[in-house]
C-alpha cells in the first residue's frame, strides 16, 4: 500500500510513520522535512504535492496549527488560524486528493478530544475539531469509488507534557494507543468514523 503521511516527523507522525513503513511504501511529508513537502494552508500548494507524489492508497494527515489563548483577547485573525491550517487545510487535502486516491484508498484526519470535552485557552481548537469532525461525517457518504474517510481524535499524549496543565484531571494517553487508531483507519473497513482516544 502506498501511504502519504503529513506531518510525518511530528510527535503523533513519527509514531504513526514507524508502525506503517515497514510493511507499506510510506511518503513522509513535512513543512519543510520529509521525501515532499506541502503547506496545508496552500490549496496550491496541497496539488503540487499530489502531483509528485502521485497515484495512492491511503493519506494520513497529523498536522495543523490551531491558536491557543484566552477568549476574551482573541481577534478575528487569532481564530482564523485554526480555520485556515486545522481545518481548512485538512478539508483540502480531500476535495483536491480524491482526484488522486486509487479506489477503495482512505483519508485519515486529525481532530481532537477537544471537540467534545473543551479547555480553557481552547476555544479555537474545539471549533475546528468538531469542524473536522463533522467534514468527515459528511465526506463519508459521497466520496465515491470506495474511498473511505476517519478522523482519529486523541486527548493529550504521553510525549507533550508542556500542555499536562491545561488537561486538568486528565490522564495523558500513550503513543501506541494513538498511534493504534490511526492504523485502524487505514488498515480496517470503518468509515465516517470519529476515533476518540481518552
Amino acid at each position: 500500500m502506498k501511504i502519504i503521511i503529513v506531518g510525518a516527523s511530528g510527535t503523533i507522525g513519527k509514531h504513526v510513520t514507524a508502525a506503517l513503513q515497514n510493511d507499506h511504501e510510506v511518503i513522509k511529508v513535512g513543512s519543510k522535512s520529509g521525501d515532499l513537502q506541502v503547506d496545508i494552508s496552500s490549496p496550491d500548494s496541497i496539488e503540487n504535492l499530489y502531483k509528485q507524489a502521485g497515484q495512492f492508497d491511503a493519506l494520513i494527515n497529523v498536522s495543523g496549527d490551531g491558536h491557543f489563548g484566552p477568549l476574551t483577547s482573541m481577534k478575528d485573525a487569532d481564530f482564523r488560524i485554526g480555520v485556515e491550517s486545522k481545518l481548512m487545510g485538512q478539508v483540502n487535502l480531500v476535495l483536491i486528493g480524491q482526484h488522486f486516491i486509487n479506489p477503495k484508498g482512505s483519508f485519515t484526519l486529525t481532530s481532537g478530544s477537544l471537540a467534545e470535552d473543551p479547555i480553557v485557552l481552547g476555544a479555537n481548537l474545539s471549533a475546528v475539531n468538531a469542524a473536522v469532525n463533522g467534514f468527515v461525517k459528511g465526506a463519508a457518504i459521497e466520496l465515491e469509488n470506495g474511498v473511505r474517510i476517519n478522523t482519529v481524535a486523541p486527548t493529550v499524549v504521553e510525549e507533550s507534557p508542556a500542555y499536562f496543565p491545561f488537561f486538568p484531571g486528565q490522564t495523558p494517553v500513550t503513543m501506541q494507543r494513538v498511534t493504534q487508531a490511526y492504523v485502524k483507519s487505514v488498515l480496517g473497513a470503518q468509515t465516517g468514523q470519529v476515533y476518540f482516544v481518552l
